[in-house]
This record gives C-alpha cells, sequence and structure tokens, in this order.
C-alpha cells in the first residue's frame, strides 16, 4: 500500500502539475489538443492516488518491492506514452513543412517564368 506521507507528496505533485499545464494553456504556449495528453496523463496520476489499489496490484504483478519504485514506473510508462504521441505529431509537422517548402519553391518558380515572360513583352523589347 502507499504511505499516507508519500500519497500527500504525490497529491502535492499533481496539484503543482495540472496547475502548471493550465498555466501554459492559458498563455497560449500549449495548444488545446497537446495540453489533452497532459491532462490525461494526470489524471490517470490522479486515479492511482485515489485509488491505490491499482497501484498495489500492479507492483504485485511487476514483482517491484517498493510502492515509490512503482509509481516511477507508472510516472515513466505516462511519459512514454506521451513522448511516443508527440513524435507522432512532430513527424506530421515535419512532413507538412518540408511538403509546404517544395509547394513554396513550385511557386516561386512559376512566379519567375511568368515574370519573365510578361516581364519581357511588358517591355516592348520583343
Amino acid at each position: 500500500m502507499i504511505s499516507l506521507s508519500l500519497r500527500i507528496f504525490l497529491t502535492i505533485g499533481l496539484t503543482l502539475y495540472f496547475f502548471l499545464i493550465f498555466t501554459l494553456l492559458k498563455r497560449r504556449s500549449l495548444s488545446l489538443k497537446y495540453t489533452l495528453l497532459w491532462i490525461f496523463g494526470g489524471i490517470g496520476m490522479g486515479l492511482l492516488i485515489i485509488f491505490p489499489q491499482i497501484l498495489s496490484w500492479f507492483i504485485h504483478i511487476v514483482d517491484i518491492k517498493l510502492a515509490s519504485n512503482g509509481v516511477f514506473a507508472i510516472i515513466l510508462f505516462f511519459v512514454l506514452i506521451i513522448l511516443i504521441s508527440i513524435t507522432s505529431i512532430v513527424s506530421k509537422q515535419s512532413d507538412n513543412i518540408k511538403r509546404l517548402i517544395q509547394e513554396n519553391a513550385l511557386l516561386e518558380k512559376r512566379i519567375r517564368e511568368l515574370e519573365d515572360k510578361f516581364g519581357k513583352e511588358g517591355d516592348g523589347s520583343e
């Protein structure tokens, strides 16, 4: 079982965690869809604090000796899921940026070609 002092510490940490997330959201440092990842992770940790039986069950299955080590293992799991999600988002954004750069280069080339074509005709130099 989780000791009372560990539960209090985790509750304070989770409160600060949510305060930080909502502060960043309010300042528009994080967009809502990315903030949801962090909120779901925090809700998961909150459930472990409210229902320590889940943690006890996990510790028993994985054969972890200390509850605090189990908490750190679960936190690591949540962080890894969030990092995988963010990596997926960054990969999609990278592909979008590459596509936009290529489209921009094609449009610039077309503009130069049109300027050359119509610039010569407009000058009357033909």
